[in-house]
């Protein structure tokens, strides 16, 4: 009764919700969710979480788990989004930037490569569990 006054008090909306239950993902969801995180460029794991449906510290976590497993200590370097190549006079800049554009294609469509794989894999482990 005091714990549910006490978040009553904090969060009304928390208080009526039901307590969450831990869920159990698979080595292979982990995994992949660890390879989404690490192709992407620019991600957050805000947002790589939200696209998974999981709690963004249980993807840093499963992140930093895989990094200290591989031996990494420091995060890789992410480059930033960089603008669309603009048209140049000098043909080796405007090269070099078509050269960065087809890079960013090409981890964008690793991204959605893994995505699909996961989305699958989930649609799998669902139907398998749905018993109607």
């Amino acid at each position: 009764m005091v714990d549910t006054l006490i978040l009553d008090l904090l969060d009304p909306e928390e208080a009526r919700r039901p307590p969450m239950a831990l869920k159990d993902y698979s080595d292979e969801f982990k995994a992949d969710a660890v390879a989404l995180y690490e192709s992407t460029p620019g991600a957050t794991y805000k947002s790589i979480a939200a696209d998974l449906g999981i709690n963004r510290a249980t993807l840093r976590a499963w992140v930093l788990r895989d990094r200290e497993r591989r031996g990494v200590t420091a995060a890789p370097a992410r480059p930033a989004s960089q603008p669309a190549a603009v048209a140049s006079a000098d043909p080796d800049e405007r090269v070099r930037g078509l050269e960065a554009r087809v890079t960013e294609l090409e981890a964008s469509e690793r991204k959605l490569a893994t995505e699909r794989d996961i989305l699958r894999k989930a649609a799998k482990y669902f139907a398998g569990e749905t018993n109607w």
